[in-house]
């Protein structure tokens, strides 16, 4: 990550009916890699967050497309069969239903002998096209934090994240981070408070991990410390990813990104969410009405694992009888969002904001 050679999911080099993926539910601790042979594999690495965040939610979607031709006769009607479950599997990332049908207009125009070789070739541009869009995202990110710098006359920038929208999120460099490592490398004095993320932790699991891996200096705090280190003037700006933007600007994102956007609008802290245009859910406006909110299994919120005695270990905190409710995302307004960070620009969360940067899709 924040290099040009890493991946979060590829095809093996020696064998072109595996895919590849890294076993997020293992990190920190071990980096596993894991093989995909069917579409199967790939239904349940979406399912069960071996593979997390929007963008390579849809790239593994349009990976296990490519298996579900390759192994499926006849191949177009494996095809449709492995799509309908794929778009069943999490409904709040929009990334995942645009994949699915980029990849169903392949079949409707190939036949079954070349349906594979066509779903292999598509899949790997989906991958390609976000490496470069995660990156430009970056660079348009990076000017805001230059503008802090230059404000604080070089000093630190203290960017909060939440969640995970990192490297691991995307394919490569991802969509809140991206700015963050640009700003490493142009020397930058650049610091992170990250959000440990319950209930899955993918602040403390997977974007410490990567920071660390990228020598980009940081500190873990819980979910609810955001809001005093705002009051106490430590965070300069607020950078989240998105599962799913509307068209006028309002923004999906894991639970408890809502009330960060609270607290940063509370304490006058610019609150922006990097987005690759391929979230954006142009058929919808509202998103607190309209948005679909995933409710996850409760041994999320009841259980954690860690390492106990050199071993990975999962361990019950609450009891058998408590009742668990599990809200995956929350929807926060785009009245709280400063503004939006796209491949093609930074934009006002709005949607004459949107158009104006995507005026192809904004008038379809």
């Amino acid at each position: 990550m924040a290099d040009e050679g890493f991946r979060t999911i590829w095809l093996n080099p020696d064998d072109p009916s595996i895919v590849q993926i890294i076993d997020q539910r293992k990190l920190p601790h071990e980096y596993c890699i894991q093989d995909l042979t069917s579409w199967q594999d790939g239904l349940v690495a979406i399912d069960d967050m071996f593979v997390r965040g929007a963008p390579l939610i849809g790239a593994t979607a349009a990976w296990s497309l490519y298996l579900a031709a390759l192994h499926g006769n006849p191949a177009g009607a494996a095809v449709r069969v492995a799509a309908a479950k794929l778009l069943a599997s999490r409904p709040t990332a929009v990334n995942l239903g645009w994949a699915v049908e980029r990849i169903l207009r392949i079949v409707d125009s190939t036949t079954d002998a070349d349906l594979a070789q066509q779903i292999r070739a598509d899949a790997q541009a989906i991958c390609d096209e976000d490496v470069q869009i995660c990156r430009a995202i970056g660079q348009h990110g990076l000017t805001l934090l230059e503008a802090i710098s230059k404000r604080k006359g070089g000093g630190t920038i203290n960017v909060l994240t939440h969640c995970n929208a990192g490297a691991l999120a995307t394919i490569n460099w991802g969509t809140a981070t991206a700015p963050i490592y640009l700003a490493q490398q142009q020397g930058l004095d650049v610091h992170v408070w990250v959000d440990e993320t319950r209930p899955r932790n993918q602040g403390s699991q997977l974007t410490a991990w990567e920071l660390a891996r990228n020598g980009v200096p940081h500190t873990l705090i819980v979910d609810n410390a955001g809001g005093h280190l705002m009051q106490h003037g430590q965070v300069d700006i607020v950078i989240t990813g998105t599962d799913r933007t509307t068209r006028a600007g309002d923004v999906a994102n894991k639970i408890g990104t809502y009330l960060k956007a609270l607290a940063a609008f509370d304490n006058g802290v610019p609150f922006y969410v990097a987005l690759p245009s391929t979230t954006i859910d142009w058929a919808t406006r509202d998103g607190v009405r309209d948005i679909p909110i995933e409710e996850r299994d409760s041994t999320e919120v009841s259980h954690l694992t860690g390492i106990a005695n050199d071993a990975l270990t999962t361990v019950r905190t609450v009891m058998r009888t408590t009742p668990i409710s599990n809200y995956a995302f929350d929807v926060t307004p785009a009245r709280l969002v400063s503004g939006l960070i796209t491949e093609r620009g930074i934009c006002e969360a709005s949607e004459a904001g949107l158009a104006s940067l995507f005026p192809e899709e904004a008038n379809t």
